[in-house]
């Protein structure tokens, strides 16, 4: 810094002001120290920014290692707010949803002296070690998963499936199938519990639930048990890709979408629009979820001990061509 302040005829005082952004500096001033910056090829040394502040402006984030659209899609969003507010980000991915696993995921945040740590796991236990991890540094959770000690932000999932099966009633249907996404995940539970009570709210009859692993695959195999089943009009599917598999085993069965079968999903990913028919579903806003996230957790940094309020953000229905009325028989 002082070389580049030797170079630009400013004090090294006016370097740090222009590297942080301060607003109080003339412009030609911040282009000479600029154009020093560029000439002597200059990089911030880190770990002295983490001496003088005590602070790394580095935030964690734990995820599952996923091809799925979601997860990335939250990735982006909490990169892209991390970015305006001057973080960095630290990925740490866990293969499975074991309590050692993410235990060992926190651990490697915590070595590296991150801020503050976003949790996009499912959390459906919580080990002592992973209690003591995230009440050591301020952590905030987008799975609706919380310990003691963490800050929920979560999309309301009991809504996504009450809405979802509400809509296939209001079409005329007598009552909905679903096919649930893994049973570990809360997300999962959560959809498959409004689909019940959206059922049982109507005085309908409740299906037997079926069982896919998020999957387009394990969509198509669900997708040939429902085609075989006369009753079935109306099918409720945990995720977008599940709801492709679905369809195409109901095509591959001779069963048309949506006038013999009606099809609603989860998550208006981008192909949706461009299924065949194009996919109705509930849209989740990944990537403003991720941007909660580090709002919320930049909060909490700023004050570890002061509390706040879960923030569940409502679902939206986007109706697309899988749906219809029953068929008229």
């Amino acid at each position: 810094m002082t070389d580049v302040a030797r170079v630009a005829g400013v004090s090294a005082q006016t370097v740090s002001r222009v590297l942080r952004g301060h607003p109080n500096v003339r412009e030609e001033t911040r282009a000479k120290v600029t154009a020093a910056v560029e000439q002597l090829g200059y990089r911030k040394n880190h770990a002295a920014r983490i001496l003088s502040s005590g602070r790394s402006r580095t935030i964690g984030v734990v995820t599952l290692q996923t091809p799925f659209y979601s997860r990335m899609t939250v990735l982006l969003g909490i990169e892209r707010a991390a970015q305006e507010h001057g973080y960095a980000v630290a990925t740490a991915t866990t293969a499975s949803l074991d309590s050692s696993a993410i235990e060992d995921a926190l651990e490697r945040l915590a070595d590296q002296g991150v801020d503050g740590v976003i949790l996009a796991v499912p959390l459906m236990h919580v080990s002592r070690q992973i209690e003591r991890l995230t009440s050591a540094v301020p952590t905030i959770t987008i799975d609706g998963s919380r310990t003691p000690s963490t800050e929920i932000v979560a999309v309301d999932q009991i809504s996504t499936g009450h809405l979802a099966t509400q809509y296939l009633l209001g079409l005329g249907h007598e009552t909905v199938w679903h096919v649930a996404g893994l049973s570990q995940w809360l997300d999962a539970s959560s959809r498959a519990q409004g689909w019940q009570a959206a059922l049982e709210a109507a005085g309908r009859v409740v299906p037997p639930k079926l069982h896919g692993d998020w999957s387009p695959v394990s969509g198509y195999r669900n997708g040939l048990i429902l085609g075989r089943i006369p009753e079935v009009t109306a099918v409720f599917v945990a995720s977008d890709e599940m709801a492709f598999g679905v369809i195409r085993a109901l095509g591959d069965l001779g069963r048309r979408v949506p006038e013999d079968i009606s099809v609603v999903g989860v998550d208006d990913i981008a192909l949706a629009a461009y299924s065949f028919p194009p996919l109705t579903t509930v849209a989740q806003p990944f990537a403003r979820m991720g941007e909660l996230a580090v709002s919320h957790l930049m909060r909490h940094i700023d004050d570890p001990v002061a509390g706040s309020e879960p923030e569940r953000v409502e679902p939206t229905l986007v109706v697309r061509a899988s749906t219809g009325p029953p068929r008229a028989d």
